[in-house]
C-alpha cells in the first residue's frame, strides 16, 4: 500500500510539473489535465479496491453520518391487524409478517421514522376519533416503552435524538377524516404529540378531496378545498404541524400548497411522469412545491414506482433522478410506506434495505451532500421552517381557531344535536329540544290555554 501511494505522489508530482512548464500552450495544458485526472481516477479506484474500502462501506459511512428520517410508516396498523394492539405479545426488536422492526431500523441506518396513524375510511361517519386515538396511544406507547426509540415533537428534538443515537418516533395522522371535520381535535391531536397530518386518505372529507375513487363519498364540482378545509391548513399552520398532500388530489394539493404559509410535504409519493398512477405527483405540481420550499418524500411500493407489482431498485432510481431533473436534490426524501403496501421492489424488502438504493444513488453519480440532504437535510429543513411560521404567527398573536363546518356539509347522521334529552314515556319537551311534531304540540297548548281563559271569564 505504502509502495501505491509513493506511485501516486509522483504521479501528481510529474502532473504540477507538465503543468508548469506549459503555461503558455493553454489548450494543451487542458488536455494533459483532463488526461491526468483520468488517470487519477483510475489510480484512486485502484486505491480503493486494495484498501478494501467497496462502495457498500461508503454507503455505510455516508448513512452512519447521515441517517435516514423516513417519512411514513404504517408498523402501527400492522400491530392493530396483527396484535390487536397488544404490545406485551411481542418484541418490536425482532417482529414476524411485518417488513418494519427495531433491528431492521438499525440495519437500514433508519435514526427517524414517521408513525402513520391510520384509521380506515368505513370509520369516517362513526368512531374514527376513537380509533384515531388508539393508534396514537400503541405509538406512543411503543416508542416510550422501548429504549431504542424516543418520541419528538421537535425538529431540536429530533437532532437530540441523533446524539442519543436513539431512533426518534414521529405521529403523523393519515388522513383528515381522523379529526371529524373539527379544529378543536385537531388541536387536541397535536397535544398528544401528532406534528403531521395528511389531509386525505382513499376517501374525500367533507373539506378536501381524495386521489382515489375508492369511495363514493362527499362529491363536489370545482370545490376541492372548502372554506373549513383552509381553515384546517391555517390552523395547522399555527400549531406548527406538517401539511401532508400524499393521497390528495391534485386539485386540493395545488389549493392548499397556495393557502398554506408554511412548506408542505408529499410524505410518501413517487413521481408522475415514471409511473402514471394517480397517487404519485406530476411536474407541474412537482414546481409548485420547490417554489413553496415544500418536500417530496418517494414512496417504494412498486404500484407506484412501475405501476406494475413487480420493481426493481434502478424503477425507484429512476423517480430520483427525475424528480432531482425537475426541481433539484434538495426538495427530496424517502418515504418508504412499508406496513402501509404489499408490494416492494427486489432488493428493497423491508427496512434494513435502504443502503442499496443509497449505493445505486451513489453509482448513478449522485454526490455525497445531494444524498446528505435526501437521507435528512431536507426534512429538517421543512420542520424547521413549519415552527418558524407557528412562532411568527404566536408573535402576531393570533388565536386557536373557531371556524366551524355547517352541519348540511358533514352529511352525518352520527352527529349530535345539542338538546335537552326526552325522559323515557314522557310527552313533555324541553325548550331545546325540537321535537318532531312540535308545531302540532304547539297548537294543542294553545287551544288548551285559549279554553282555560274562556273559563275564567265565565
Amino acid at each position: 500500500m505504502q509502495l501505491l501511494n509513493k506511485v501516486v505522489n509522483k504521479f501528481l508530482l510529474t502532473t504540477q510539473q507538465n503543468m508548469l512548464s506549459r503555461k503558455s500552450a493553454i489548450s494543451a495544458s487542458s488536455g494533459i489535465w483532463m488526461k491526468s485526472l483520468g488517470h487519477l481516477v483510475v489510480l484512486s479506484s485502484l486505491c480503493c479496491s486494495i484498501s478494501g474500502y467497496s462502495e457498500r462501506d461508503r454507503v455505510h459511512d455516508l448513512m452512519s453520518k447521515y441517517p435516514l428520517i423516513d417519512g411514513h410508516n404504517d408498523l402501527a396498523l400492522q400491530l392493530r391487524i396483527l396484535h390487536n394492539n397488544r404490545l406485551s405479545q411481542v418484541d418490536l426488536h425482532n417482529v414476524s409478517k411485518v417488513a418494519t422492526d427495531i433491528t431492521r431500523l438499525q440495519a437500514g441506518h433508519v435514526q427517524a421514522q414517521m408513525f402513520a396513524v391510520y384509521v380506515m375510511c368505513g370509520a369516517q361517519e362513526k368512531d374514527a376519533v376513537r380509533l384515531t386515538l388508539e393508534q396514537i396511544d400503541v405509538v406512543r406507547r411503543m416508542c416510550t416503552e422501548y429504549p431504542d426509540f424516543e418520541l419528538v415533537t421537535s425538529a431540536q428534538e429530533l437532532r437530540n435524538s441523533e446524539m442519543r443515537h436513539k431512533i426518534a418516533c414521529l405521529i403523523s395522522i393519515e388522513g383528515g377524516h381522523s379529526i371529524d371535520s373539527s379544529l378543536p381535535a385537531l388541536r387536541m391531536f397535536y397535544q398528544l404529540g401528532v406534528r403531521s397530518m395528511a389531509l386525505t386518505h382513499s376517501c374525500n372529507t367533507p373539506w378536501a378531496e381524495s386521489s382515489s375513487k375508492l369511495y363514493n363519498v362527499y362529491q363536489r364540482q370545482n370545490n376541492s378545498l372548502t372554506h373549513f378545509g383552509k381553515a384546517v391548513v391555517e390552523e395547522m399552520n399555527r400549531l406548527g404541524m406538517i401539511v401532508d398532500l400524499s393521497h390528495t388530489s391534485w386539485d386540493t394539493a395545488w389549493a392548499a400548497l397556495k393557502h398554506s404559509k408554511a412548506p408542505v410535504i408529499f410524505s410518501h409519493s413517487s413521481s408522475f411522469s415514471i409511473c402514471s398512477h394517480g397517487r404519485n405527483v406530476p411536474d407541474w405540481l412537482l414546481l409548485d412545491l420547490k417554489k413553496k420550499g415544500g418536500l417530496i418524500m418517494v414512496n417504494l411500493h412498486s404500484n407506484f414506482i412501475s405501476c406494475s407489482d413487480e420493481a426493481n431498485i434502478s424503477r425507484v432510481a429512476d423517480h430520483f433522478d427525475h424528480i432531482k431533473k425537475v426541481i433539484g436534490a434538495e426538495s427530496i426524501g424517502i418515504g418508504g410506506d412499508f406496513e402501509g403496501a404489499v408490494s416492494f421492489p427486489q432488493g428493497l424488502e423491508d427496512v434494513s434495505k435502504y443502503p442499496a438504493l443509497i449505493q445505486e444513488l451513489l453509482q448513478r453519480n449522485w454526490t455525497e451532500n445531494e444524498l446528505a440532504d435526501v437521507l435528512r437535510k431536507n426534512f429538517l429543513r421543512v420542520f424547521e421552517e413549519v415552527e418558524k411560521v407557528r412562532d411568527r404567527m404566536t408573535d402576531d398573536l393570533s388565536q386557536p381557531s373557531e371556524v366551524q363546518i355547517s352541519l348540511e356539509e358533514v352529511q352525518n347522521p352520527c352527529r349530535l344535536v345539542l338538546r335537552r334529552p326526552v325522559p323515557r314515556g314522557s310527552s313533555h319537551h324541553g325548550p331545546f329540544s325540537r321535537a318532531p311534531h312540535e308545531p302540532k304540540v304547539l297548537l294543542i297548548l294553545a287551544v288548551v290555554l285559549l279554553l282555560s281563559s274562556l273559563l275564567m271569564i265565565e
